[in-house]
């Protein structure tokens, strides 16, 4: 069975890209850390970030770079906190979230809300300054 993320790779689910590749894409995070909370995913299924071939780990790790900058442009924050968890969806993914201390990267606090119109701005944003 496709994971949720190739769902949304292939346009069966929508999303709120803010980035995409040959073979990645970013999007905003429906249940954010914190605003700007932006996912990196390669477009192929793979279920472990590690086991990710060469080539498609640089690129994933690649955009994940460049969206951080944009993101850092977009939400005003002291840094970009990187984290690779791995758990919750059986497909490969990065985390970028705006952080301005260690805490703001734990992921069992609760989540921001933003309504649609708030996620649409922001995932313009973010993808006008990449």
């Amino acid at each position: 069975m496709a994971s949720i993320f190739t769902k949304i790779v292939h346009g069966e689910i929508p999303c709120y890209k803010v980035a995409e590749t040959e073979d990645c894409i970013a999007f905003l995070d429906i249940l954010p850390l914190a605003r700007g909370h932006v996912l990196v995913v390669p477009k192929k299924e793979v279920d472990y970030y590690f086991d990710l071939d060469d080539e498609l780990f640089q690129n994933v790790n690649t955009l994940a770079r460049r969206v951080s900058h944009a993101i850092k442009k977009v939400v005003p924050c002291e840094r970009i906190g990187v984290s690779v968890i791995g758990l919750e969806v059986p497909h490969a993914h990065v985390h970028l979230v705006p952080i301005n201390s260690i805490s703001d990267l734990d992921f069992t606090k609760k989540r921001v809300k933003l309504s649609e119109e708030e996620f649409k701005e922001l995932a313009t944003k973010i993808a006008a300054n990449i």
